[in-house]
């Protein structure tokens, strides 16, 4: 009896200076691993928390701290490439509404001189300022159906709708703003009628920024073309041109808010940086894709994608 009870008496003191070991290791490594969590976040380096260890429970404790810390820093670059956005599309919001502000006024005051101005001087200078003042209200537009359209509650009625004629409408429109910049038109649309599931008003708007894109800066190439093709089993809108295009340092760049080209404020482009963000959203929202491919002056073409519907 007296030996059972000292083996007894010996296991529970084994079991204890274990658990005591175990408390102090398990201690000792959640302050290691405290410290190196602090160090990383009062440094904001980019590290990961790697620790040596049996334990299986502190094995998956790193496994996710690190999982959280990898979280946390893809946040912080989100955050930041988003704040030099907003940097940079505050910055040329205030170029755009500046401008043509400056103008108005500048019109304003023409008209205060009545008596240095003829009538006739009087009624272009009116005229003139029609033109900025809608110009003003278009832009203001654009950055609301900006903002409405990149909200969570937005969205877009679909149903079947067959391309062809759309595409032939689109290029209808601006056939007499084409030929009188000189430019030769081709057209490829295959008589065969090609589906989506999509919205007419929203495509037709999707192709009109694309062929005003085009127009705006690419007429020095002297064609513009429409391409609708099959593209496996999608249906592939092409709204190209052969002008100056669009170097590869700016082309992933081209479908970002406010984003324009230096040539965007020369005033004769009259670009406002916002129609191809637009376009991006717009066919996002119909599960459609946009890329650009650009050569200067061998070929640049923007590209809808669309998932093909049967007949």
């Amino acid at each position: 009896m007296v030996i059972f009870l000292s083996a007894a008496i010996a296991v529970l003191l084994l079991m204890n200076i274990w658990q005591f070991v175990s408390r102090r290791t398990w201690n000792r490594n959640v302050q290691e691993i405290s410290n190196k969590i602090m160090e990383i976040i009062e440094h904001q380096t980019a590290e990961k928390v790697l620790f040596q260890t049996d334990q299986q429970a502190v094995q998956q404790l790193l496994i996710q701290i690190n999982r959280l810390l990898d979280y946390n820093q893809r946040v912080i670059a989100d955050y930041a490439r988003t704040k030099d956005s907003l940097k940079k599309m505050i910055s040329n919001m205030s170029h755009d509404l500046k401008t043509p502000l400056t103008v108005i006024l500048g019109y304003a005051e023409k008209l205060n001189q009545e008596e240095s101005i003829t009538e006739e001087e009087r009624k272009q200078v009116i005229l003139r300022l029609n033109d900025k003042v809608n110009s003003l209200v278009a832009l203001l537009n654009q950055f609301f159906d900006l903002v409405k359209i990149e909200s969570e509650d937005y969205e877009i009625p679909l149903s079947k709708i067959s391309l062809n004629e759309i595409c032939r409408q689109s290029v209808l429109e601006f056939y007499e703003l084409l030929t009188s910049r000189g430019l030769r038109v081709e057209l490829e649309i295959p008589e065969r009628p090609l589906y989506i599931l999509g919205n007419e008003h929203v495509l037709q708007r999707i192709l009109n920024n694309l062929i005003s894109n085009s127009i705006r800066y690419g007429s020095d190439g002297g064609v513009f073309g429409l391409t609708l093709r099959e593209e496996g089993e999608s249906v592939a809108v092409d709204v190209w041109d052969r002008g100056k295009g669009i170097t590869e340092v700016h082309q992933d760049r081209v479908f970002e808010r406010l984003y324009t080209l230096d040539d965007a404020r020369n005033p004769q482009f009259q670009g406002s940086g916002l129609g191809l963000s637009i376009s991006k959203r717009l066919t996002e929202a119909m599960k459609g894709s946009i890329r650009l491919t650009s050569t200067p002056f061998e070929k640049t073409t923007f590209t809808c994608i669309f998932k093909q519907v049967p007949y």
